[in-house]
């Protein structure tokens, strides 16, 4: 069973457009940054991702969004828990004190389970 792992990000209003980018570059290229220690390969099937484009006003602030999809819950539960590249991206773009995400929100589902 698959699984469909969405990041929406709102950056500080005072993040240079070059930080946002950098960061956005970097969160789509964790396809080919997350490798599984067992399989010494990469395991995210596809991240794709960029800019909100929305005329609904209903983004609470949010500015970007990426859907990282996932093979297996297992290859989920690797990347928050224990994957070294996510973990680094999250330290340096999210929790650090000069991070330049302002808020996250992350939402997963399985396809088809309602």
């Amino acid at each position: 069973m698959g699984v469909h792992h969405i990041v929406m990000f709102q950056f500080k209003a005072d993040a240079s457009p070059e930080a946002v980018k950098g960061a956005c570059d970097e969160m789509v290229g964790l396809a080919k940054a997350c490798v599984h220690p067992a399989t010494t390969k990469p395991y995210i099937k596809s991240v794709t991702g960029g800019k909100d484009i929305s005329i609904e006003g209903m983004q609470n602030g949010m500015t970007h969004a990426f859907v990282v999809e996932f093979q297996s819950v297992a290859d989920r539960d690797f990347y928050v828990k224990e994957d070294a590249a996510h973990r680094a991206f999250v330290e340096k773009y999210v929790a650090a004190s000069g991070a330049v995400v302002a808020k996250a929100l992350v939402v997963d589902f399985a396809p088809g389970e309602l």
